[in-house]
């Protein structure tokens, strides 16, 4: 099988990441979220992706696929 070099080290770094924190996705999650505050760069947010119901049941609701 043939291995992209490129992949291997996005997988090698994201477990040394998560070995930081003990695997522990809020500890990482606020890790990143600091990160991205001492950056210094603007954080842009968008509004939710909203649809249009052709039959009127359900208008400007925000867009999901979970299932309901």
């Amino acid at each position: 099988m043939w291995v992209d070099p490129i992949v291997e080290e996005v997988r090698k770094n994201r477990e040394e990441f998560a070995a930081q924190f003990n695997f522990d996705l809020r500890a990482m999650g606020k890790a990143l979220q600091e990160m991205e505050r001492a950056s210094g760069r603007q954080v842009v947010s968008f509004a939710p992706i909203t649809y249009h119901d052709p039959h009127g049941q359900e208008e400007d609701k925000p867009f999901s696929i979970a299932p309901k």
